[in-house]
C-alpha cells in the first residue's frame, strides 16, 4: 500500500473511532458543577465521571464546587456563579413554582438513599417521637431536610414542631451524632453506615432499596439528577450532551462495578479512614443508582406528592411535570452520542 493510501485508510479510520457528539466543540468546554456534599454516595455518579476522565474524554474541563448542601449549590446556579448542578431532582419542581425554569437532564439517582435515624440512647423510636427533636440534615432545605418533612407530615407533624441543624455529610455529622450534639440525623452512606456499624444509631426510615422505597413514598422516587436553567441548555447543546454523554457512561459502569471497583476510584479521604467500612457503605447505596438515566413518569409524580405533603406553596401551584426533565440528551448518550 502507498503511504499516501495508507494515510488516508488511517484517516478515515480515525473519524470512524470518534462519533459525531464527540467530534462536535462544546459551546462551553470549560465549566463549573455545583454539588452539595460529593463524597456522600448520593453523588457517586460525580466523582466517578470526575475520576476516571470520563468528562474529559468529551473534551470538558469540569471546575467542581463542593457546597455544604444541596440547596446553597442551587442558590450559587440561580445566581450564576455557577453552571450546572449535580442536586436532587425535587429542586427543578420546587423551582418552578417560584418561576425560575429549571431543568433536569439525566437521572443519576432512582432512589434518594436518605436514611433517618436517632440516637439510640433518645427515646424516640419512631417519626412520632421526633417532636421537639434537634434533627441534623446536610444542610436545611437540601434533599435530607424534605426526605424528614415528608416523613413527618406523613405523621402529622411540621417542619417547625422540630429543630433542623446543618451538619454536612462527612466526618463532622458522624462526630455531632456521637457528641449528642443532635438527636436524629437524615443523612446518606457512607455516614449512615459507619454510625450503624458503630452501634450508635436506630433506623427509622431508609430509602436505599426499592422496599424502603415503596413503603416511604409507594415507588421509585428520583433523587440526584444533573440539572441546569432552561436558557443554558438552549445555548449549550453540545456542552449538555457531552455532560449527559459523561454521566450515561458512569451509569453503565455503576451497573457491574463492585464495592471494590468503586473504592479503588474514589479518593483515600472518602473512606473515612475505614476501608471496610466504606465497602460496607457501597454495597448498601449500588441499588440506588439510575440503571437508564431517564426519570419515569410515575417517578416525578411520587416526587411532587411527597413535596405538596409539607410545602404549601407547591401545594397551591399548577406544575407541568413533563418540563423538569428533557430526556433528549440521555436518548442520544444511550445511542452512542449520536
Amino acid at each position: 500500500m502507498r503511504i499516501g493510501t495508507l494515510a488516508a485508510a488511517l484517516g478515515a479510520a480515525l473519524m470512524l473511532a470518534v462519533s459525531p457528539a464527540s467530534a462536535q466543540q462544546a459551546e462551553k468546554p470549560k465549566l463549573t458543577l455545583g454539588v452539595g456534599g460529593k463524597p456522600l454516595l448520593y453523588y457517586l455518579p460525580l466523582t466517578i465521571a470526575e475520576r476516571k476522565g470520563f468528562f474529559k474524554d468529551e473534551g470538558l474541563d469540569v471546575t467542581i464546587n463542593d457546597f455544604g448542601g444541596g440547596a446553597k449549590s442551587l442558590q450559587a446556579l440561580i445566581g450564576g456563579s455557577i453552571d450546572v448542578v449535580t442536586g436532587a431532582y425535587e429542586h427543578t419542581i420546587r423551582m418552578q413554582a417560584k418561576g425560575q425554569d429549571i431543568v433536569s437532564v439525566i437521572e443519576l439517582g432512582r432512589f434518594p438513599g436518605i436514611v433517618l435515624v436517632a440516637r439510640k440512647d433518645r427515646p424516640i423510636n419512631s417519626v412520632k417521637d421526633l417532636k421537639g427533636a434537634k434533627i441534623g440534615v446536610t444542610a436545611p432545605g437540601s434533599s435530607t431536610n424534605f426526605f424528614v418533612n415528608f416523613l413527618l407530615a406523613k405523621e402529622g407533624l411540621k417542619p417547625e414542631d422540630v429543630a433542623f441543624i446543618g451538619v454536612g455529610g462527612g466526618a463532622s455529622a458522624v462526630a455531632q451524632m456521637k457528641r449528642g450534639e443532635i438527636d436524629a440525623m437524615s443523612n446518606l452512606d457512607p455516614v449512615i453506615t459507619k454510625l450503624e456499624d458503630d452501634g450508635d444509631v436506630k433506623v427509622l426510615a431508609d430509602s436505599r432499596t426499592e422496599a424502603g422505597n415503596d413503603k416511604i413514598f409507594g415507588g421509585a422516587n428520583p433523587a440526584a439528577v444533573l440539572y441546569m436553567k432552561r436558557d443554558f441548555v438552549a445555548a449549550n447543546p453540545v456542552t449538555t450532551q457531552k455532560l449527559v454523554n459523561a454521566f450515561y457512561r458512569t451509569l453503565m459502569w455503576l451497573k457491574t462495578a463492585t464495592p471494590e471497583d468503586v473504592a479503588a476510584v474514589v479518593p483515600e479521604e472518602y473512606l473515612l479512614g475505614d476501608r471496610a467500612l466504606y465497602l460496607s457503605a457501597v454495597k448498601n447505596s449500588l441499588p440506588i443508582y439510575s440503571r437508564t438515566g431517564v426519570i419515569p413518569a410515575q417517578g416525578m409524580k411520587n416526587a411532587l406528592a411527597m413535596l405538596v405533603e409539607f410545602d404549601p406553596e407547591l401545594k397551591a401551584a399548577t406544575i407541568d411535570l413533563p418540563k423538569t426533565f428533557d430526556d433528549r440528551f440521555v436518548v442520544k448518550a444511550a445511542a452512542g452520542g449520536k
